[in-house]
């Protein structure tokens, strides 16, 4: 009898809702089945270790293999014109080492980025000079000198982008004068990167 009720009971509710009377009906016990559980969500897989930061390369070793070869790819900009950069050219300059691979301002730009990138990885804990010294990472002199090559990279890479050959060639003195203002105080006199 009590099963009965309820279904009458359901079926006013419902045929309440369904004509638009907005009935409000307690309900009555049920002796339905309660639904089964979720299961239980899968483990999540730790996240993996994060990757060691401790520099491979010696300070020299990043200056010889990324800031070398792109800032004189910077420095041709002024003599020679970067819609040719990555052509093929006879005699060239640094900007023909890889020709026909990257061409035009692209060069330009793919430089002032590792520029940009070396920047943050001349001021990583843990890398050594060519001395054996630490690298003075924590000095402010240092932190400073790492900013101006930021800035300067930067700008190169904005005047790239823009295509603008004048402007590029000018940037190029920026980035001469921040790595001057460092190799002043940390390149000369040899052994390089010793503290004064």
């Amino acid at each position: 009898m009590r099963i009965h009720s309820v279904r009458v009971l359901s079926v006013a509710v419902v045929t309440g809702l369904l004509v638009g009377g907005g009935v409000a009906v307690a309900q009555a016990p049920t002796t339905a089945k309660p639904a089964p559980a979720k299961p239980a969500p899968a483990p999540t897989a730790k996240p993996a270790p994060a990757a060691t930061t401790k520099p491979v390369a010696n300070l020299a070793q990043v200056m010889r293999g990324i800031l070398f070869p792109n800032s004189n790819i910077l420095f041709d900009v002024q003599s020679n014109d970067p819609e040719n950069f990555g052509k093929k050219e006879a005699g060239g300059g640094a900007s023909s080492t890889f020709s026909g691979i990257y061409t035009g301002w692209q060069v330009v730009e793919n430089a002032a980025l590792a520029l940009d990138e070396a920047a943050t990885l001349i001021t990583i804990p843990g890398r050594m000079c060519m001395n054996g010294r630490p690298v003075p990472a924590q000095r402010a002199d240092w932190t400073k000198f790492a900013a101006d090559l930021r800035t300067a990279a930067r700008a190169m890479y904005k005047a790239a982008q823009a295509k603008n050959k004048e402007l590029a060639s000018d940037t190029t003195n920026d980035i001469a004068g921040a790595c001057e203002n460092c190799h002043t105080v940390y390149r000369e006199p040899n052994p390089r990167c010793v503290v004064p």
